[in-house]
């Protein structure tokens, strides 16, 4: 999927806690052509890690962030069109995005059921 971006795509992860957001972001980076795909982990404390690739990898984690608030002050919005914007608990944006939208629940033992919904042309 990652092969085909022009570097202005957002995704947006939802799933529960383990489900494997991070997993599918590490996908995304190297589909992207990221060299070492081992760098890329959850921003979870940081909220934002900046990756190099063939285009700028932004990834957001809005795990700690509850109230829609603190996400609207985050000022992630300015990383559109700049890059691949890659936001894990994306559920949790206020508002209407034009994304490309991923929801990942768990299944038996490491099975992973996975739904991706493009965005509308």
């Amino acid at each position: 999927m990652a092969r085909r971006f022009r570097g202005r795509e957002v995704v947006l992860l939802s799933g529960e806690l383990g489900a494997g957001k991070t997993i599918f972001a590490k996908g995304i980076a190297a589909g992207l052509g990221m060299k070492s795909c081992a760098q890329v982990c959850s921003p979870s404390f940081t909220i934002m890690n900046i990756y190099q690739a063939r285009f700028p990898i932004f990834h957001f984690d809005l795990y700690r962030l509850e109230k829609s608030a603190d996400i609207l002050d985050l000022g992630w919005e300015d990383y559109l069109d700049r890059g691949v914007v890659i936001v894990e608990w994306g559920e949790r944006i206020p508002f209407d995005l034009d994304a490309i939208r991923v929801d990942i629940k768990k299944g038996k033992g490491d099975e992973r059921i996975i739904e991706v919904s493009m965005p509308k042309p």
